[in-house]
């Protein structure tokens, strides 16, 4: 008998927020958290590689899988469509695995809507939305035109903040790691995720 079903934690933030990078730290800082590797079909960008930072899919694959219903959740983001395969988190909540999933408004709203319970929503932000904009400079990735589509983007995306469990203002990585260490402890501990036959004294 496994003492609870697993959790999703779901984390989102506007892009330049630290989202990706705080994902993989706490994955490897914070024990027993599994990340949820996303589809994209976006090219990959410098250093990333297949089945770690995304599985890289042609859009043709992409729209098999969703119109097969593998996907849990999907969104198009600046042309490229990203989605979350389904059996991966419904195994790791059957069998009591907490997941961190890496997704944006949208996607969080689909998992919430079909995991409703399982899940725990994490919204993150930069200080400042200039510390936002200076971080995005600093990518060096992009010209002025994607740049000030994902301003834009950003202002929209912080007006949803209150739909989730939890902020935090990533000002400095290693304390917003610990918050979210903080916040997968105490979502842990909780009584009610506890399975109604357990009986810790039995």
């Amino acid at each position: 008998m496994r003492p609870r079903r697993g959790i999703l934690f779901v984390l989102s933030a506007p892009s330049g927020a630290g989202k990706t990078t705080l994902a993989r730290e706490a994955v490897n800082k914070i024990p027993a958290l599994e990340l949820s590797i996303s589809l994209t079909t976006r090219a990959p960008r410098k250093g990333e590689v297949d089945g770690v930072d995304y599985y890289f899919v042609s859009e043709a694959e992409f729209k098999q899988r969703l119109a097969r219903g593998e996907l849990a959740e999907h969104a198009n983001v600046f042309g490229a469509w990203y989605g979350t395969l389904r059996l991966p988190l419904e195994r790791a909540i059957a069998e009591g695995r907490d997941m961190l999933l890496d997704i944006d408004v949208q996607g969080a709203r689909q998992i919430s809507a079909l995991y409703g319970p399982d899940v725990v929503r994490i919204f993150v932000i930069p200080p400042t939305f200039a510390d936002l904009e200076i971080r995005l400079r600093q990518r060096a990735t992009e010209d002025e035109v994607r740049i000030q589509e994902r301003l834009a983007r950003a202002r929209a995306e912080y007006q949803a903040y209150p739909e989730y469990d939890y902020l935090i203002i990533n000002s400095e990585r290693t304390e917003a790691v610990k918050k979210l260490w903080a916040v997968a402890v105490a979502e842990r501990l909780k009584v009610s995720r506890l399975s109604r036959d357990f009986a810790p004294w039995n």
